[in-house]
Parts: structure tokens; C-alpha cells; sequence
């Protein structure tokens, strides 16, 4: 007997677990783009390079008498740092053992769902190791004095930009930050494995992660944020490989079945930078004991 055309297959499920696992992925930068406002993205090009900058020069005096040469003002953007986007690659295998025993939602796409999170942990990770190559500084007699000096230090550095407070972003410990949550009513957002506060103290717009060193406060401009990433999807690399995405490029993946040891291949590829393009627009506060 023939079998039925609309018979659910392996291959079927592996291609909607690779399409959850992208959903999930992306959800999550989905979400932290919104609320950082994150609106420039990059996609990588063949033998591109990451640069960031940084703003150095002196404006002249205005005062300039009748008939006079006016002054020359100069201003240039030297390279601060190169680096080059990596694409990550990671394998998971499960055994048929492992599905018979716990049934495939449990071994395959639980398991899936960790790997996500770990992922985006290693993505968190180098956005916060970036944001320490800062140069602004600033201090302050705790929390609420960092976040006030390091307000007033963005205040110098972007007055030029037309940068309105509320695109200010400042990164927070949680151990800095909890004593004042807990007695303050404050809407709290969750994206990408961080905390989102708007508008703390009425002024500051707050993510809070253990990537902050304890004691420090980062900010700078949203608008000095860039996302980078490379797409799977992009011609050559579909050439060779068979990976599932969506719209975003952000991430790729590909589940495989090998019967000669009876397991299941979780592939994940992924190739993304979260990061300032100014570091001079940095600032690192020193939270200071108050005592």
C-alpha cells in the first residue's frame, strides 16, 4: 500500500524544528532592536573589515577681525580599532536513545532551545567587552550620582549630534541596580537574555546585564550602536549549504539524520557584532561609595 502523501516525515519534523529554532533566535533581536532602537544594520560583504573610530580635532576661534583670514578649523576620524566578523559555528547531536527515552520535543528541541541561549550569551558577551573599550569617564556618589555625571559627560561628547536624553542608553549591573527596583515602580522590559528599563529616575533608559562590571555604569548614544552580521543565506555560502533562515540573514541552521549511528545533527551557524562605531562616545562611570 502506497503511503499516504500528507504522512508527517523526519525530514518534515527536522524543518520545522530548524524553523523554530531560527524563530526563536530572532525573536529575541527582534525585540532588543526595537527597544534600543537599533537601526543601523550591516550586513558583511567578502573581505570586509569592522572599524571603529574615533573624533579627534579643534574648532578656532570665531573672533576674527575685519578683512582677516578666518582661521581653519580641523577635524579628523582616525581608526581606532579593526577587527573582522567570525562566523561561529556550533554541532549538537542527539541518539536515537535520547528520543525513544525522553520523545523528541524534550531530547531534540529543548536541548535546541539551551543552544540558543547559549549562542546569544557569546553574542552578549563581546557586546559588553566592546562597550569597556571606552575612553569618557566619569563618577559619582552612587548609582543615581554615576548616572547623573555620565549624563552630563554624553551631554558634552554628543552636543554636536543633536541627541535628544532619551536616546541616551546607559548598562547597569543588576547588584547596582536592585536595591532601587525594589523600591521603585518600574516597567521592566526582557529582550535577548537582558533587562530593559525605561525611563529610571524619570530620565535614564537602563539595560541591565552581569556583562557590566559591578560598580560601573557604560552609556553612549543609541544611534552610535551597529549591527553586524553575516546572512547565510547570502549566494555563495547557499551554493554550498542547506541552512534555514528567515528575512533578517541573523542566523542559520540545519538539522541532519545519519543512520549509521542513528543520531541527529543540530548545525547552527551564526556571524553577528553588536557594537559602538565611536568609542570616544563611550562613557564608563565609576559608581563611588557614598559613605
Amino acid at each position: 500500500m502506497a503511503a499516504d502523501p500528507n504522512q508527517m516525515k523526519a525530514a518534515d519534523f527536522a524543518k520545522v524544528s530548524e524553523i523554530d529554532f531560527v524563530t526563536q533566535f530572532n525573536k529575541g533581536i527582534k525585540v532588543l532592536q526595537e527597544i534600543l532602537g537599533i537601526t543601523r544594520k550591516v550586513e558583511k560583504v567578502p573581505g570586509q573589515v569592522i572599524k571603529t573610530y574615533k573624533v579627534t580635532g579643534t574648532l578656532e576661534s570665531g573672533e576674527v577681525a575685519e578683512g582677516e583670514t578666518i582661521p581653519l578649523s580641523k577635524y579628523k576620524t582616525e581608526v581606532a580599532g579593526l577587527f573582522e566578523l567570525t562566523v561561529k559555528k556550533w554541532r549538537k547531536q542527539t541518539t536515537l536513545e535520547a528520543i525513544n527515552d525522553k520523545g523528541y520535543e524534550q531530547a531534540v528541541t529543548d536541548t535546541d532551545d539551551r543552544m540558543i541561549n547559549d549562542i546569544q550569551g557569546g553574542i552578549r558577551k563581546d557586546f559588553f567587552e566592546s562597550m569597556a573599550t571606552g575612553t569618557g569617564e566619569a563618577s559619582g556618589e552612587g548609582l543615581q550620582g554615576a548616572l547623573a555625571q555620565t549624563w552630563g559627560q554624553l551631554k558634552v561628547l554628543f552636543e554636536d549630534y543633536d541627541v535628544a536624553d532619551s536616546d541616551f542608553l546607559y548598562m547597569v549591573n543588576p547588584l547596582d541596580i536592585a536595591g532601587y527596583l525594589e523600591k521603585k515602580d518600574v516597567t521592566v522590559q526582557t529582550a535577548f537574555g537582558m533587562t530593559y528599563v525605561e525611563s529610571f529616575l524619570s530620565l535614564y533608559n537602563v539595560l541591565v546585564h552581569t556583562g557590566v562590571p559591578q560598580g560601573t555604569v557604560y552609556g553612549t548614544a543609541k544611534g552610535n550602536l551597529i549591527l553586524y552580521y553575516a546572512n547565510p543565506r547570502n549566494a555563495d555560502v547557499a551554493k554550498a549549504f542547506d541552512f534555514t533562515t528567515d528575512a533578517t540573514g541573523y542566523v542559520g541552521v540545519h538539522h541532519e539524520t545519519t543512520y549509521d549511528n542513528l543520531t541527529t545533527d543540530t548545525v547552527a551557524i551564526c556571524g553577528m557584532a553588536l557594537y559602538a562605531e565611536l568609542i570616544d562616545r563611550i562613557v564608563k562611570g565609576t559608581i563611588e561609595d557614598p559613605r
